[in-house]
């Protein structure tokens, strides 16, 4: 079992704070982390329930004291806030009400969450990854994408009920979508097993949704992605993403770009690097090489006496950049390219240069090339 922290660390109270001081402590944890602000957050849900059981303990005077002598093990073996289990939801809903009210609004935050049930609101934002050639990034496209989605249904307009009829109010809980139940001296409140929540039941379910309210749709849109863009690059297309709920706005699309690799040329931010061979006479007297850029042939002057593994550049011919009009540099690692086989003309030629440099090489029977 993991060890309990100190309540008053918790909360970041001196242990001579006094009430007001520990109220104005747990409100502030409430605000950054309530669920209703950090939805399927767990890490932040658990933090909420951490400090609503520090407070429910420095809150009370008696409890107080008691921790202040015995620290956590004054409530062992008991339940509730103080005890062995963490505290429940909608204990602290219900029992921290007052403080809810303070910062979600004077009908408190199980008011505040059924009505968000019903109100309109925005549709979760949707991801979708592409992928396009490296050659396609010089120049930029227009990509279709398909992709499935939910939305309102167009039928009952997201009530879920059929054309004609209405939710009607829950009976069980009257609208509130919570169930209050009297236990001893303690009032316990907990969402409603028959609206789950919503304080609105349908009688008569749309045939479309079900009664759901939603529906699946597949979407399908033309994405303009522009020149220069990279491995990761996030394009947002706002109200392309998920269909909102009760008549609220659409979420936002977010498309991700993957940029295929290339079988001769390699990207490092704007620029592209490649090998290139050169005849062995042009390492030594220099001379115009053409060969294949990314968008067209390129012509290449390679420098007299070049060695091998030398770069050289071409201006110009790189990556669009995404932050202005410029272009990144293509640059080329030489390498020397021997023929296979010389001829008769070739080799003896060869052999008056290495007669010429006094540089012994093998008869001609046992030449290199031979």
């Amino acid at each position: 079992m993991a060890t309990k922290r100190d309540y008053y660390e918790i909360l970041g109270v001196e242990k001579t704070a006094d009430a007001e001081v520990i109220k104005k402590a747990y409100r502030k944890l409430a605000m950054q982390f309530h669920p209703d602000r950090n939805p399927g957050d767990q890490a932040a849900e658990d933090k909420f329930k951490e400090a609503a059981e520090a407070y429910e303990v420095l809150s009370n005077n008696d409890k107080r004291s008691q921790y202040d002598r015995f620290g956590h093990q004054a409530f062992q073996g008991r339940g509730g806030f103080g005890g062995g289990a963490g505290p429940d939801m909608n204990d602290i809903f219900s029992q921290f009400g007052d403080i809810f009210g303070d910062i979600f609004g004077a009908g408190g935050f199980q008011q505040q969450r059924g009505r968000s049930r019903n109100s309109p609101r925005k549709g979760s934002d949707l991801r979708f990854v592409t992928e396009i050639k490296m050659e396609e990034v010089i120049t930029g496209k227009e990509q279709q994408i398909e992709f499935e989605t939910e939305a309102n249904c167009g039928d009952c307009n997201g009530s879920g009920a059929a054309k004609g009829s209405q939710p009607v109010t829950c009976r069980v809980c009257g609208g509130s979508g919570q169930v209050v139940r009297q236990q001893g001296f303690f009032a316990m409140s907990t969402t409603c097993h028959s609206c789950k929540g919503s304080g609105e039941t349908i009688e008569n379910p749309c045939k479309s949704c079900h009664g759901h309210g939603r529906v699946e749709v597949k979407r399908n849109i033309k994405v303009t992605i522009p020149a220069g863009v990279d491995n990761g690059t996030r394009l947002r297309i706002g109200n392309e993403g998920e269909g909102g709920y009760k008549g609220g706005p659409n979420g936002d699309l977010y498309v991700e770009i993957r940029v295929k690799e290339h079988e001769v040329f390699e990207r490092e931010g704007d620029h592209l690097f490649a090998d290139l061979d050169v005849p062995y006479v042009q390492f030594l007297l220099g001379g115009e090489v053409k060969t294949d850029s990314l968008d067209g042939e390129v012509s290449i002057d390679i420098p007299r006496g070049a060695k091998p593994g030398e770069r050289v550049k071409v201006s110009g011919r790189g990556m669009p950049s995404l932050r202005g009009s410029r272009r990144g540099d293509l640059y080329f690692s030489l390498n020397v390219l021997f023929p296979n086989k010389l001829s008769e003309e070739e080799d003896k030629l060869v052999r008056q240069i290495a007669e010429l440099n006094k540089t012994k090489v093998n008869a001609k029977k046992k030449g290199f090339f031979k």
